[in-house]
């Protein structure tokens, strides 16, 4: 509603449920390449937490904006909006794209959709910009990032006959415990990049949920974990390392007693890494305009890595 006061028209794109959307948008004349500016509208959760304001109304307080995501990227989106009224008053050599994804906290799940459909439409910037918050230096490179979900399926019993049964629980933190051998290894003997903050592929459970009662063995425990990887560097070998673990070791004990036990480990989430070359003109120009002549690497990862897959070269 906003860009459509300045006669900006806008492309969305859902997500399956029709209940999220992704928003870009073109200023100036739709001539090829043009930079894109690019932000996610969503925040990561307030749950627990002990804000003194409304998480979700700016408060201004001595020159600070509090608010959930006022940093990380609610500020970016508000200044790429904010200029929208220069940007066409200025004589445009190329366009100034926006885009504006759902869901990248969790994953970077709108990223994707958003281009495929501006592929299918014929529409390929030259360059992307992605407003999170580095300090204002300019980040030619970030991690990978997979989330996994694992389920393990055992056999429910009383907990007074606890070895007839195959305890989910159990099984499932023997092999959280693996994973977390397998990142400690990568930690000391993987490959690594001193340009990041953590020069490693890291490895991290972060949810896990099973069981029913305290005297029933249970039959169900699913967890999330996710790897973080460098660029150039592979999803598949540590993972293989769990998957062989769960295959080799706890499937055959665990149907010894229970014929039908299993372990799925499934990818959730996939957003690729960054790694532009640090003589690429968006570097140059992303250098001369924040005045920040050392570019540097962010362990976290972005929607950028599409936008570098989709072959349009980017920075953080």
């Amino acid at each position: 509603d906003y860009l459509k006061r300045f006669g900006v028209t806008s492309r969305l794109t859902y997500d399956a449920a029709g209940a999220k959307a992704n928003l870009f948008a073109t200023l100036g004349e739709a001539r090829e390449g043009g930079i894109v500016l690019s932000g996610h509208t969503d925040v990561v959760p307030v749950d627990g937490q002990p804000w003194d304001s409304d998480p979700f109304k700016a408060l201004r307080r001595e020159e600070r904006i509090y608010g959930r995501g006022a940093c990380d990227m609610k500020s970016f989106i508000a200044c790429t909006l904010a200029t929208v009224p220069a940007f066409l008053e200025a004589p445009l050599k190329r366009p100034i794209h926006l885009a504006l994804t759902y869901d990248e906290e969790v994953g970077c799940l709108g990223a994707p959709v958003l281009i495929r459909d501006l592929q299918a439409a014929g529409i390929q910037p030259s360059g992307c910009i992605v407003g999170e918050p580095t300090g204002m230096q300019v980040m030619t490179g970030h991690k990978g990032l997979r989330v996994y979900r694992c389920g393990v399926r055992g056999l429910e019993a009383h907990s007074s006959i606890a070895p007839s049964g195959v305890n989910a629980i159990e099984y499932a933190a023997r092999l959280i415990a693996r994973i977390r051998e397998i990142a400690l290894e990568l930690r000391e003997n993987g490959p690594r990049d001193e340009a990041f903050s953590v020069p490693f592929l890291t490895l991290s459970t972060g949810i896990i949920q099973g069981g029913t009662a305290s005297n029933i063995v249970p039959r169900d425990c699913e967890f999330r974990f996710d790897l973080r990887t460098l660029p150039g560097t592979s999803a598949e070998e540590p993972i293989e390392r769990v998957r062989r673990y769960a295959a080799e070791t706890l499937l055959p004990e665990m149907r010894r007693t229970a014929a039908e036990a299993d372990i799925r480990i499934e990818l959730e989430e996939d957003a690729p890494a960054l790694d532009t070359a640090a003589d690429h003109p968006i570097v140059r120009l992303a250098t001369r305009l924040s005045g920040n002549e050392r570019p540097g690497r962010v362990p976290f990862a972005t929607d950028g890595g599409h936008f570098h897959r989709a072959g349009i070269a980017t920075v953080v």
